[in-house]
């Protein structure tokens, strides 16, 4: 598996949305599949693995996708070069009720959750997962700040962020602080290429949330929805989500895509996409 830079760790090219191991709408996947998932994952050279903490099946699991992630993990040879990303700032409550808390209060009663879920005492990769409009955004980041100061957090990110509020994400955190921006990307979904310019002027990483087009059978159907990346698959003799994640890798050095996957078989296929190399005709002819 070819490797790229996220903040301070070296990383798998290609990460793996943990997601639909907790939020897969029909059937949930068992905890042994779940495990063998994840296990696949790091059997092809995947070595970062994103949760949150309300990846959950009903809003009274709040955690269980990284309790998940824990349980596959445990025990693992080579624990200390595998990464995991998680998020925080959203809430979920009881009848399914959604919203977001910024205040510093809730996200470190939050992060300390996440600590458990995880069974780690530091979080490698700790994301804001959307903004709450009611609070400042720069204050917002400062705490997360504070957390990485106290050793709760070694690195620091943010999610479904715009360019200005990278910006200030950037001057709140200082030269090289701000690890990733998390933001969606696939061919269904463009509207973040200028975030992603952002961050690769500014040595950012980029981590794509659904690259393959989301859950509800677009990632399943994105050769055939987008006819070119089946026609380009079919050139090269590999699935179209491969095309569609190795296409993405050669917008930016520092994009990590992060496939969700609940089968062994999906994750496996799309950790192939790192060693797929297109041609220059092939990549305009996508980009179109």
């Amino acid at each position: 598996m070819k490797t790229r830079q996220l903040g301070p760790f070296t990383v798998s090219a290609i990460g793996m949305g943990c997601m639909p191991l907790s939020m897969a709408r029909d059937p949930q996947p068992s905890p042994e599949q779940a495990r063998a998932t994840i296990h696949a994952a790091l059997d092809a050279g995947i070595t970062f693995f994103d949760t949150a903490d309300i990846y959950a099946p009903s809003w009274d699991q709040m955690g269980h996708n990284e309790r998940v992630v824990a349980d596959a993990l445990r025990g693992i040879s080579g624990r200390d070069g595998i990464v995991v990303a998680t998020k925080g700032g959203i809430t979920r409550g009881e009848g399914e009720t959604w919203g977001r808390d910024g205040s510093k209060a809730y996200l470190r009663k939050a992060l300390e959750a996440s600590l458990r879920a995880l069974e780690v005492d530091c979080i490698d990769l700790y994301q804001w997962h959307r903004p709450d409009r009611w609070k400042v955004y720069g204050e917002v980041v400062q705490h997360f700040a504070d957390f990485q100061k106290e050793g709760l957090v070694k690195a620091i990110g943010i999610s479904n962020a715009n360019v200005e509020e990278i910006e200030v994400a950037q001057e709140v955190l200082g030269e090289g602080g701000l690890a990733s921006v998390q933001n969606e990307f696939s061919p269904r979904f463009r509207s973040s290429a200028d975030e992603l310019a952002h961050c690769d002027d500014h040595g950012i990483n980029f981590l794509p949330w659904s690259p393959l087009g989301g859950a509800g059978g677009d990632a399943t159907a994105v050769g055939e929805r987008f006819a070119v990346f089946g026609e380009v698959a079919r050139e090269h003799g590999v699935s179209p989500q491969q095309v569609v994640l190795a296409w993405e890798m050669t917008k930016s050095s520092k994009l990590i895509p992060i496939p969700g996957a609940s089968r062994p078989e999906s994750i496996t296929d799309s950790a192939k996409a790192a060693e797929l190399e297109l041609t220059e005709d092939e990549l305009a002819l996508l980009d179109r």
